[in-house]
This record gives structure tokens, C-alpha cells and sequence, in this order.
């Protein structure tokens, strides 16, 4: 079966870049295997018009709407290879494959958690990475754990939502600068490692440090370092580019991918990562990749 556009990745980055497409007239395909980064979380907060909703509410609407353009189709399943000739051929799990003019990968990334007990249960509830997106909800005290050296600016934020206390795991070092700041901001530096969460999931009610110590927090915000979820970029020969979490995929400000034809949008490309973002990546590329059907693949 062959298309106009496919779009492979069916969260914010991806719908956003289909509607487009469609209210265009073309044929264009979305892939998704129904897996988005945000599952784990109850809410979405701070997507204009969509806070508090569900993200898998959010999508649904999404979809619905999409569907409403007779051009819009969308198929369930995993993208698991590309090839690239005269188009794009993308072979699924089951085996079928799709053919297309152009490809958008909206493929995200996966969150690799630190290994403390108790923490995966409450990832998405207590236990998150972003204080716009869900700080509001949590009540105080807060914790960030140091993961890597961008957690101290991280913790130099949670105070405008809670008494913060920034656990440095043993690993993270504040020079003068830094433990200044952090005091000037009322943060409370703890050097023990962080060693268990407590409670019952996924209220949170302290962590249990190295030394025996418990330490009350009722929400902790972790960085996690990020992995693609995708191998089709690295199949099709992209260029990458390595950030503060984890490698990305290097597009230009259309969206456009080293490789021609090839756009990416959201989590997969770009090293600030919110659904705001995400949707306005997935518009910019759902637009260059029409363009580039008429001006060419330059454009």
C-alpha cells in the first residue's frame, strides 16, 4: 500500500504533523504501536487547552478528529525497519509493509529509571522529571535526585512548588557557585545516597537514605537519561547529535533530517522535551514535508 506522507509515532510530535497533512489533502499514514512516553502519567498539564486531561484522552480526541479527513489512515503495530530508495518502505511487526513519498519519524524515547526500589512504581504519579508539568499537584517537601549535572539547576527550580532538598547520591558536584545558588533558594543539600522510596504506591511518603535515615518527601523529580525507541533513524543512516540525557536526532529548524525526505519531530528530536513542543515540532514538520513534495527535497 503506498502513501504521500507516512508518519511513524502516533503521540502529540505525530498528530500533529497528520493533521496538517491531511487538512492538506494527502494521503498520508500514521504507525503506531501505542506505547507514548507519557502513559504512565494520570494528567497532562501545562498543553493549552488540555490541562488536566488524561494523555490518553488527549489522544483519542486526536484521533477521532484525524479520521474525520478521508486522506488520514492509521494503522496499530511496530515500524521495525526501513528502506530507502525511490521513497520509503517501512516494514511492521507483523510483516506487512507500506510504502511512502516522505517519512516523519515521531518515534520518542524511552526513559531509563534509576534501579531504586520503589521508584518505577511511582513514575508518573510521585515520582516525575518535570516541575511545570506536574509540580503543581504535588505537596511538599520535594526531593530531586542528582543524576547528572544539570539535576543542581533542576533543583534550583522544585522551590517555587515545595521545600526542596537536592540528593546528590554521593556522585554530584556542586562547585561554590552551585551550593550558593541552591542556599540562596533555600535548597537543603543531602549527600547520602538515596537508597529507597517509602509508602505505599504511588503516594510517596520519604526515602530511605544510605545511612539508615529517613528523609520525609512527598514527590522526588528524577532526569532520567533517555534512549531512542526507534531503530529506523540509525537504518536510514541519520545523523545524531548527544545531549545532557541521552542522543537525539539532528534535524534543522524545518524539522528535516540529515537524510532527504526523512523529517523528525518530538522526543526523538529535540533535548527539551514538553507536549507543547512536541505538537509544534510535529506542525513544523507535517508542513515541511508538504512542502517538499512540490519544491523539492531541498526545500
Amino acid at each position: 500500500m503506498s502513501f504521500e506522507i507516512i508518519v511513524v509515532g502516533g503521540s502529540f510530535a505525530g498528530l500533529a504533523a497528520a493533521l496538517q497533512l491531511a487538512r492538506a489533502r494527502r494521503k498520508v499514514l500514521v504507525i503506531d504501536a501505542g506505547l507514548p512516553r507519557n502513559r504512565f502519567a494520570a494528567h497532562s498539564h501545562g498543553f493549552l487547552g488540555h490541562d488536566g486531561k488524561a494523555p490518553a484522552q488527549i489522544l483519542s480526541e486526536s484521533i477521532d478528529q484525524l479520521l474525520r479527513y478521508p486522506s488520514m489512515s492509521l494503522r496499530q503495530g511496530m515500524a521495525t525497519a526501513v528502506h530507502a530508495g525511490d521513497g520509503f518502505r517501512v516494514t511492521l511487526d507483523d510483516g506487512t509493509a507500506v510504502e511512502g513519498q516522505r517519512l516523519i519519524l515521531s518515534t520518542g524515547v524511552r526513559d531509563e529509571l534509576p534501579a531504586l526500589p520503589g521508584l518505577a512504581e511511582r513514575w508518573g504519579q510521585t515520582v516525575v522529571h518535570c516541575p511545570y508539568c506536574h509540580g503543581y499537584e504535588l505537596e511538599g517537601p520535594l526531593g530531586v535526585l542528582g543524576t547528572h549535572p544539570n539535576s543542581a539547576h533542576q533543583a534550583l527550580l522544585v522551590p517555587d512548588w515545595g521545600p526542596t532538598t537536592l540528593f546528590t547520591q554521593g556522585t554530584l558536584a556542586l562547585d561554590e557557585a552551585e551550593s550558593a545558588q541552591l542556599a540562596a533558594r533555600g535548597v537543603q543539600i543531602e549527600r547520602q545516597p538515596v537508597v529507597e522510596l517509602l509508602g505505599t504506591a504511588p503516594r510517596l511518603d520519604g526515602v530511605r537514605l544510605a545511612d539508615g535515615r529517613v528523609v520525609t518527601v512527598h514527590g522526588l523529580f528524577v532526569a532520567p537519561r533517555t534512549t531512542l525507541t526507534s531503530p529506523l533513524a540509525e537504518q536510514l543512516g541519520c545523523d545524531f547529535e548527544a545531549g545532557p540525557l541521552g542522543t537525539i536526532i539532528k534535524v534543522d529548524g524545518m524539522q528535516q533530517t540529515s537524510v532527504p525526505g526523512v523529517f523528525a519531530a518530538g522526543d526523538a528530536a529535540t533535548h527539551f522535551t514538553n507536549a507543547t513542543r512536541a505538537a509544534a515540532a510535529g506542525v513544523m514538520a507535517g508542513v515541511a514535508a508538504h512542502r517538499s513534495l512540490f519544491m523539492g527535497l531541498a526545500a
